[in-house]
């Protein structure tokens, strides 16, 4: 198979401005490409490890060829800051509720990406640095979107019938 070419640290910035362009051009696997590489050269570069999470959940539902083997939480993990930490696990949550919900059209799953996004949202709420309130704004969001689609709901317990001799 093909040996991949290693990025030059020198090159990094402008690589990431480069991720950076192709998501915005919805071009995620290009960006999660050279994270990758980037992250190659730099294993523990945090603005390339939210990039790549930001790119990988940018293909959440999307039926498009692969460049990566889509693990998210592993990255996430990575993140040394524990505000950001919590706060990209909620976006990486919030993602897949959205993806489930467009397949699905509601449904149980949905349900709870979308609440266990809303709890980490509240986790990094608690950890956010003075001014900084992106997870309440994310964690309003995720209210809105039940408060809009009230198909939105948590899977049903299964009644139990006693036992009658």
């Amino acid at each position: 198979m093909f040996e991949l070419k290693p990025l030059s640290r020198e090159a990094i910035p402008k690589a990431l401005e480069k991720a950076d362009r192709y998501r915005l051009l919805n071009e995620p696997a290009e960006a999660e490409s050279i994270c990758m590489d980037v992250l190659a050269a730099e294993p523990d570069n945090q603005r390339a490890l939210v990039t790549l999470i930001l790119a990988l959940t940018d293909q959440f539902g999307q039926q498009r060829f692969s460049v990566g083997d889509n693990r998210c939480e592993e990255f996430v993990a990575r993140i040394r800051d524990e505000y950001e930490r919590a706060y990209y696990a909620g976006v990486v949550c919030e993602r897949r509720a959205k993806a489930a919900y467009s397949r699905q059209r509601g449904g149980a799953m949905a349900y709870e990406w979308f609440r266990e996004a809303m709890g980490w949202y509240e986790k990094a709420e608690r950890l956010r640095p003075a001014g900084n309130d992106e997870a309440l704004l994310r964690w309003n969001t995720c209210a809105r979107i039940f408060q809009h689609n009230r198909d939105l709901q948590p899977t049903e317990e299964p009644s139990v019938e006693p036992y009658l001799e």
